[in-house]
């Protein structure tokens, strides 16, 4: 039976998304149908549709996506990641891409970064070549796609971000090295420095010091675990007094991509301190290092683009025992129906939410 399905389409920066019904392709050896129940509104999303990144186009943007498995070639026994079958029924979370490992580029450490790589909400639409984004009815998953099974009582809204925010936010605490018993400064309270937080009060950090320039993250920092903020925009004299000279951080992760932020950071490092970049991933002015503090109190500088393995499982390991301790659930401030995608966007670059939720669920 032929089945029906629909997407909405970004042809181009500031323009509406379009509405398209078309048919779902038969799924080939080794891939699996999923019905997409919630995708969130990403900023690299929006980033994309006010022009400031570019992808290749038209396209179906959506790349945090949770979903239910509805049609898979069972013959193929396919399991997700810890080694459980697949089957019809269960809802999963996967890996914003898919990485062949019998390329030559393939690196079992970097999979993300394989020159042969299939990436879900970031590809062009061709005639055999659809349903590969979020802001769509279904997805088809392909084959190399890491995917794990999640828990039914896992709400959607928190699931949804798994395979980008936090996962990401994961491999950013990988990078950074034992947390347990450092202090640890983090710039951008967005929602991958929200969960980094959570991670970093986990595993162990005796002091988070959190940035931002809006009062409105920074109390919610607090809330997932933050043991001081400061708004570097308009700092009062205790932001001051506990940012001074000689208060050293062990870690510096940057989630904001702002240079200013980057460079303060970095000057805030001790000895031995590892600074880790995320946020920088538009284009923008060049920042400014210190060359011979680098060396004098042997810096370590990092930066990681999307996740690997680990870090994924680590980001679903972390959300099934944590979900419950730290407001997640909140962090999507608004949810429209698919149908409604473009005032949910109008709505995210208007409002600059945590997340804006689309919920394939409602009418």
């Amino acid at each position: 039976m032929t089945k029906q399905g629909k997407f909405f389409v970004f042809d181009k920066a500031k323009f509406p998304l379009r509405f398209v019904l078309s048919t779902i392709p038969n799924i080939k050896d080794g891939e699996i149908l999923v019905k997409i129940d919630y995708a969130t509104l990403c900023g690299s999303d929006l980033h994309t549709f006010c022009g400031l990144r570019q992808e290749p186009c038209p396209t179906i943007l959506g790349h945090e996506i949770v979903g239910t498995i509805i049609s898979i070639n069972l013959d193929n026994n396919l399991k997700d990641a810890t080694g459980q079958l697949l089957r019809n029924g269960n809802m999963i979370t996967w890996t914003v891409y898919a990485s062949d490992p019998n390329t030559p580029s393939y690196n079992d450490q970097s999979p993300q970064k394989n020159d042969i790589l299939y990436k879900y909400g970031h590809r062009i639409i061709t005639e055999p070549d659809t349903f590969h984004g979020g802001l769509a009815s279904h997805i088809i998953l392909r084959p190399h796609t890491h995917i794990r099974i999640l828990p039914n009582e896992l709400p959607a809204p928190i699931a949804a971000t798994i395979n980008c925010a936090i996962a990401t936010s994961a491999g950013a605490i990988r990078l950074a090295g034992a947390i347990s018993g450092k202090k640890v400064l983090i710039s951008g309270m967005g929602l991958l420095g929200l969960v980094c937080i959570a991670m970093c009060r986990e595993a162990g950090a005796i002091g988070i010091t959190v940035t931002d320039i809006d009062d409105k993250r920074l109390t919610l920092a607090k809330k997932f675990g933050a043991t001081a903020t400061i708004n570097t925009k308009s700092p009062t004299a205790t932001d001051l007094q506990h940012f001074k000279t000689d208060n050293l951080f062990d870690c510096f992760i940057d989630m904001s991509g702002a240079p200013d932020a980057m460079e303060a950071g970095i000057a805030k490092l001790g000895i031995n301190g590892v600074a880790v970049f995320i946020g920088a991933v538009f284009k923008q002015r060049k920042i400014e290092i210190d060359a011979e503090q680098m060396i004098r109190r042997l810096l370590t500088l990092k930066g990681l683009h999307n996740y690997n393995y680990e870090d994924f499982n680590t980001a679903v390991d972390f959300i099934i025992g944590n979900w419950q301790k730290y407001p997640f659930l909140s962090l999507v401030e608004k949810e429209y129906p698919l149908e409604k995608v473009n005032e949910a966007f109008d709505y995210a670059i208007a409002n600059k939410p945590i997340r804006v939720g689309i919920n394939m669920n409602i009418k």
